[in-house]
């Protein structure tokens, strides 16, 4: 898989006209951009340190160096997107942990470009806030003040780095507000109006199924209703909002549990923990109950073409059928936050850790094979059959078929490689990738 990324990668850098706009999928196998938000050009760049981490070759270190340095600065002052996780902590906040592992040599002022940057970055994301009824609140989409999107919950980790730098975000009157409590706020927010738990909420609440979108009156804060904007229906579970649930909130828990408990007594202390874990359990549950049999995720569980497709929870997924499009990019996400949460339950010797770490190891094994590993040298991408917006019919469905396959996105072909870099530390007894810690010790 590295050899055939580091040429992907090669090829990327050298031939893409930067003039079509960051690349985001591939049609016809050559990669494209998509005006929508700015989200990916993090994921293009953090590729690039993710093959330096697993192979240590500094041709990739310099390339994803020198384009954070040149070309993020934009994505740290971005006030209208709730992708700060996804474009900083890729970039920015990987070469930070690089230069904490002893990776790169220690340079006091290259650590300070980076570290301005991060701490910045969790400043600017958490100012899009609006509060909610009965205390609390949300960093909101791009969508606007009344939309909770459950993508953020992995973008969260722009706030964690920032707080862990020791920043805060300054506000009116120069009132300074904790980065650490509106994570917290942010986390437990889509914890309890995302994340459904078999509680009768409505007659679509079944455990573990989340809502990609969470409107709310931003008049008085009051919940609303789910919705969506890349899912099928509100009422059922576009996957990979169910993958970034899955791993933002395993990601959450290593980062919370790290912290001294006096920290969070202000939000809620020991409760925030078994809140998050609670969600973490019920999404991972349905994710292994909603899958092929081999962990790969068709889009949406409710989409009405699985009715034609039998039983297909039964058996592995099939990305040639001719009725709905699996998205391997979920399946990429939603292992690294299976192995993760397997670890969390191995690390206090909890007996379910194997079910977690052995479901996250047997989705990325079949990943990292074909159909999905992308072999063609013709073809610009490392993880085929993602799916970016199927409601909006931006994926290129080839000639002859009748639903998307075939293509990669830059978001799939970043989290497969992160998978890898994941497991092959855990592999080799080191800890996983936290953006947080000073070193692998401490």
């Amino acid at each position: 898989m590295w050899e055939l990324s580091a040429r992907k990668i090669r090829a990327l850098e050298r031939s893409y006209d930067r003039a079509k706009g960051t690349p985001v999928f591939t049609v016809e196998g050559q990669w494209t951009s998509r005006g929508w938000t700015e989200w990916t050009q993090g994921f293009q760049y953090g590729s690039a340190l993710l093959q330096f981490d697993a192979t240590g070759d500094e041709e990739f270190l310099q390339i994803g160096r020198k384009n954070t340095r040149e070309r993020m600065a934009p994505h740290v002052t971005h006030v209208g997107v709730h992708d700060h996780g996804f474009n900083n902590i890729s970039t920015y906040g990987a070469l930070v942990r690089l230069m904490n592992e002893g990776r790169i040599p220690e340079s006091t002022w290259e650590r300070s470009y980076y570290e301005i940057a991060l701490k910045a970055s969790g400043a600017v994301q958490a100012r899009r806030w609006t509060k909610v009824d009965g205390g609390g609140g949300y960093i909101y989409s791009f969508n606007g003040p009344h939309s909770l999107f459950i993508d953020t919950i992995r973008s969260l980790r722009s706030l964690a780095v920032s707080h862990s730098l020791g920043h805060a975000l300054m506000e009116e009157n120069d009132k300074s507000v904790s980065l650490l409590s509106r994570l917290v706020q942010h986390a437990m927010a889509t914890a309890q109006f995302a994340v459904y738990y078999g509680e009768g909420r409505d007659f679509y609440d079944v455990p573990g199924r989340v809502a990609h979108e969470s409107i709310f009156n931003v008049n008085d804060g009051s919940y609303r209703c789910p919705g969506t904007q890349q899912g099928y229906s509100p009422f059922s579970t576009w996957t990979r909002g169910l993958a970034w649930a899955i791993l933002g909130f395993a990601e959450e828990l290593e980062f919370l549990g790290s912290r001294d408990e006096r920290e969070l007594e202000a939000d809620g202390g020991k409760q925030v923990l078994t809140a998050l874990e609670r969600a973490l359990h019920v999404t991972a549950e349905f994710y292994i109950a909603n899958t092929g049999l081999d962990g790969v995720p068709y889009w949406d569980t409710g989409a009405p073409g699985l009715a034609k497709l039998g039983p297909w929870r039964d058996r592995p997924a099939d990305p040639f059928n001719d009725h709905e499009p699996v998205d391997s990019s979920a399946a990429a996400i939603a292992c690294q936050g299976l192995v993760r949460y397997g670890s969390w339950l191995g690390a206090s010797g909890n007996p379910e850790a194997n079910r977690y770490l052995g479901s996250g190891m047997m989705v990325l094994s079949r990943l990292l094979e074909e159909p999905y590993l992308g072999t063609e040298s013709t073809h610009d991408g490392l993880l085929l059959h993602s799916v970016y917006h199927r409601p909006n019919g931006w994926d290129h469905v080839p000639r002859g078929r009748s639903v998307p396959c075939g293509e990669s996105s830059m978001w799939g072909d970043y989290h497969l490689r992160e998978a890898a870099v994941c497991v092959e530390r855990l592999m080799a007894g080191r800890d996983p990738l936290m953006f947080w810690k000073r070193s692998d010790k401490g």
